[in-house]
């Protein structure tokens, strides 16, 4: 069983809102629900087969068709990371799938999504409506396991906006993107300053690397960057990676300014900043190397560093 459950937020759900879909439909995936209670194709079912149709694919432009105008701003203002962690979370597979509908005798469809690892089934059960919102059960299963124990069981929320269904809840907990928005902002902001700092030491060992080797500073950050045919050489000298050489990795801007030399023959010196693309959500420090080597590191709400910064220790 290769199911990816701790990282995600839907498999802690799973097992704790099992017993609640199982009463509210025990019989979902076998028994005809009556008329009433039963989604037309173009209903709630449909909309949530759609959904996650898009989830295993990892299709953005699909997926957001099913969110609430609120949760789909959010959505759009997520980093690329966060919005494809987001959608992971709905078929529990790391990798996108190959997505295929079957349907049962009673017509409704179940979802499988295939990956080379593992392959898994999503089977909706019955839609309960009441007026602008509908509640639809789902077992989610290992395709390999004909046992059953693999089962899961979780039910999900949809309201009718503006004619069309979007998803507004998993069990009884209602979307709230704005909200995970900041949480995840919070998550990836520590690790996109370590990557900062990372990469201003990269970039100024690449520099010193590129001097010795050229008798000379690079004129830019691109003249450090991968070679795009045959050998290295001044012009792409293949000391940093292609994000590092455009300037721009992991949520922050990268700075490179060339001190001349003096007079008396000493040697041209640099300095290298390292500044967050979107302040408060790819980071909150500005990082500055200053020509002697040393760096510092405060909150500048998105500005440029400078030498009298805190050093770093």
């Amino acid at each position: 069983m290769k199911l990816r459950r701790p990282a995600f937020l839907l498999a802690g759900l799973l097992s704790f809102f099992a017993a609640r879909a199982s009463a509210q439909d025990s019989s979902s995936s076998t028994a005809e629900k009556p008329a009433a209670t039963v989604a037309a194709p173009s209903g709630p079912t449909a909309a949530l087969r759609d959904f996650l149709l898009a989830a295993c694919t990892q299709s953005q432009g699909e997926f957001v068709r099913f969110l609430t105008a609120r949760n789909k701003e959010s959505f759009a203002r997520l980093t690329p990371t966060a919005r494809v962690a987001f959608m992971k979370r709905f078929v529990l597979l790391n990798e996108p799938g190959k997505a295929t509908v079957t349907s049962n005798p009673a017509g409704r469809p179940t979802v499988q999504c295939e990956t080379p690892d593992v392959t898994t089934e999503m089977q909706i059960g019955g839609a309960e409506i009441r007026e602008n919102l509908a509640f639809l059960p789902i077992e989610l299963r290992d395709a390999a396991d004909s046992t059953g124990i693999t089962v899961r069981r979780v039910t999900l929320g949809l309201v009718r906006e503006a004619g069309e269904w979007k998803l507004l809840s998993l069990g009884v907990l209602f979307l709230d993107l704005p909200s995970l928005e900041a949480e995840w902002d919070q998550e990836e902001i520590s690790p996109n300053e370590s990557s900062a700092l990372d990469g201003l030491k990269k970039i100024a060992e690449a520099i010193e690397t590129y001097r010795k080797l050229y008798t000379r500073l690079p004129e830019s950050l691109s003249n450090l960057g991968p070679a795009r045919s045959g050998q290295a050489n001044a012009q792409a000298a293949n000391l940093v990676d292609s994000d590092l050489a455009s300037g721009m990795k992991n949520g922050y801007a990268f700075r490179y300014v060339i001190l001349g030399g003096s007079s008396l023959g000493a040697q041209a010196r640099f300095e290298l900043s390292a500044t967050p693309l979107t302040y408060g959500r790819t980071g909150t420090r500005s990082f500055f190397r200053d020509a002697g080597g040393a760096l510092h590191a405060a909150d500048h709400q998105g500005a440029v560093g400078s030498e009298i910064d805190p050093k770093i220790k």
